[in-house]
């Protein structure tokens, strides 16, 4: 078993370096693969040398985090909330964070601040959703994922009206919530990256808290696991893991869904193995979607947000069948 685990992160790994080469790789101006090492070596062309350095490299990178950040959250979620259907975004942090960038765009800020107006407006949904399913020093999961719908419609009801008061700033704020990576740079690489990180492998620590907290909360009590900590714990820093992804690549829906599930059926539900391979095969699979974004309707670029629906549809319906058909069987 370990040594079939060990083969599967091995693949997941190459398939990452791999996809993020070609990726770098791929564009207006197409770069061979051995061109990249140079550069990467502090050698090659001074042309490439920009391209991949100032544009590409800092876009693959930051694809890949958030690619990780979402399947790591998504991953969490689904076991905590014990709702299949969970992803990153079901407490209502996208809505949150695109009402903030709508209103940086209808301000005039720059990328930048769009990217800092969206975090913290999807801090304050958090907040409130907390607040609102907080009883005592308990939360209630089912009032979470209620208070979340709930700012979801209310947050896009009044992006709708912004959106009509401001129809100059359409096209940009649809282009915003639909996703993408098109405009990042290495600010946004720096200042995203530690929240992603070290907030993934901070909810990692717990894997085994998490996996004895599934078999029931009374049992991890008397196994000494605090479950209304870890809970409160992994909500929190989820959140942060995800308000951070939104912030730099927009509403990028799916990955925090299908991934876990997929991951799950290749290396089993053990949060201490599937959470790795979420991040590995999540990084992966943004960071190729991304790929085709740029290269589809080359040299227009698509959002992102179309690739991964693409993917992401289907697979939600296949996994409403498969429940129903679960359902009926019981």
């Amino acid at each position: 078993m370990k040594a079939k685990r060990g083969f599967y992160f091995t693949s997941a790994f190459l398939l990452l370096l791999l996809i993020m080469a070609l990726s770098i790789s791929a564009g207006a101006v197409h770069i061979p693969l051995q061109e990249i090492l140079n550069v990467l070596l502090g050698k090659g062309d001074e042309v490439n040398r920009r391209i991949i350095l100032t544009l590409r490299l800092p876009r693959v990178i930051e694809s890949a985090l958030v690619g990780m950040g979402l399947s790591v959250v998504g991953a969490f979620f689904q076991g905590l909330l014990r709702n299949p259907m969970a992803d990153p975004y079901v407490l209502g942090i996208s809505s949150g964070a695109a009402f903030g960038a709508t209103i940086a765009i209808i301000m005039g800020l720059g990328i930048f601040g769009l990217s800092s107006m969206a975090f913290i407006t999807a801090l304050l949904t958090i907040f409130f959703v907390y607040t609102v399913s907080r009883t005592g020093s308990r939360l209630s999961m089912t009032t979470m994922l209620l208070a979340g719908i709930a700012i979801s419609a209310f947050m896009s009801a009044i992006i709708s009206l912004l959106m009509l008061l401001n129809h100059d700033q359409f096209s940009r704020i649809v282009f915003w919530t639909m996703g993408g990576f098109g405009l990042v740079s290495w600010p946004q690489v720096i200042y995203s990256s530690p929240l992603i990180l070290i907030g993934s492998f901070v909810m990692y620590a717990f894997s085994r808290d998490v996996n004895v907290i599934l078999t029931g909360e009374e049992s991890a009590e008397h196994l000494g696991v605090n479950a209304e900590l870890v809970k409160k714990i992994i909500l929190i820093l989820g959140s942060l893991v995800t308000a951070s992804c939104v912030s730099v690549g927009g509403i990028i829906g799916f990955v925090g869904l299908i991934v876990p599930h997929i991951s799950r059926f290749i290396v089993g539900p053990d949060n201490r193995v599937l959470v790795p391979f979420s991040a590995l095969f999540g990084a992966s699979f943004l960071t190729f979607a991304d790929l085709l974004a740029r290269v589809i309707l080359k040299p227009v670029e698509m959002p992102i947000g179309i690739i991964t629906a693409t993917f992401g549809g289907p697979f939600f319906l296949y996994l409403l069948v498969r429940s129903k058909q679960k359902n009926e069987g019981m």
